[in-house]
């Protein structure tokens, strides 16, 4: 998969074009530098998905909880704030990802062997011209 986001205009249809290569697949982790968009990439997938709550960054909360269209919960993390890969645990992290929900999770490298082998790795890279690039590892 690669998806070319050519400017936040174009977001929402980079999102639909993620959601149709989705697949069967239910947990997707996002890896980028800080400011490379994930946050506001998981939001457009989720707004795209039916989501019609505030959709922000679970920073302090590790772990937001939305609802899609159908009312199938998506479980967004983000592990920026763990300091050690077992407090994944204390959230229950593993309840989470064998819920058959969608989760998306941002700063996945901050787990460590906690991260699923079935997890499918997403990159998000911003260009020279500002676009940014998302894709996966083939």
């Amino acid at each position: 998969m690669h998806i070319t986001i050519s400017s936040l205009e174009h977001i929402h249809e980079a999102a639909r074009q993620f959601i149709e290569a989705m697949g069967d697949h239910k947990i997707f982790a996002f890896y980028g530098k800080m400011g490379a968009g994930k946050t506001t990439f998981i939001k457009a997938v989720c707004e795209q998905l039916g989501v019609t709550d505030v959709i922000n960054s679970p920073t302090f909360a590790i772990v937001n909880e939305y609802e899609d269209s159908n009312e199938r919960p998506i479980y967004h993390f983000d592990f920026y704030r763990i300091k050690k890969p077992a407090e994944v645990l204390d959230i229950g992290f593993e309840d989470y990802i064998s819920s058959d929900n969608l989760c998306f999770m941002e700063w996945p490298e901050l787990i460590g062997d906690f991260l699923p082998e079935e997890a499918v790795k997403v990159m998000i890279e911003e260009q020279d011209d500002g676009s940014r690039l998302v894709y996966t590892e083939d």
